[in-house]
């Protein structure tokens, strides 16, 4: 069975190229561009891991990332935090993500992070 890759990015346009890379590799994906009630989202996809951009409007995926951690239900799921910023996602705590990419990113990279996470 398809592990299943949740996907935060209000970017479309690397949203679309991500789920496109991760379908290809053969992950089951749902990407979202918003935010809105991301926790019961998330309990009710159950995803194998979470890929959220960090800089994202109305929250910041150092915030997703803390309230799945903080959550029992959901704090087993991996989490890999991305950035175009990475000085100011880390400067600004330790969110308890799994991995950080900064992008670009090369996305064979991010498929082995992928799989070395929920293997």
């Amino acid at each position: 069975m398809a592990k299943r890759i949740l996907i935060i990015e209000d970017d479309e346009d690397i949203l679309q190229v991500l789920e496109t890379v991760l379908v290809y590799n053969d992950f089951t994906v749902k990407g979202l561009s918003r935010t809105d009630d991301i926790l019961k989202l998330i309990e009710d996809y159950k995803p194998d891991l979470v890929l959220t951009d960090f800089l994202l409007s109305g929250t910041n995926g150092g915030k997703i990332c803390q309230s799945i951690k903080g959550n029992k239900d959901i704090c087993h799921i991996p989490v890999i935090l991305i950035s175009a910023y990475p000085e100011l996602a880390i400067s600004l705590g330790n969110f308890g993500f799994d991995a950080f990419l900064t992008k670009p990113f090369d996305i064979n990279v991010l498929v082995s992070k992928i799989n070395g996470l929920i293997s």
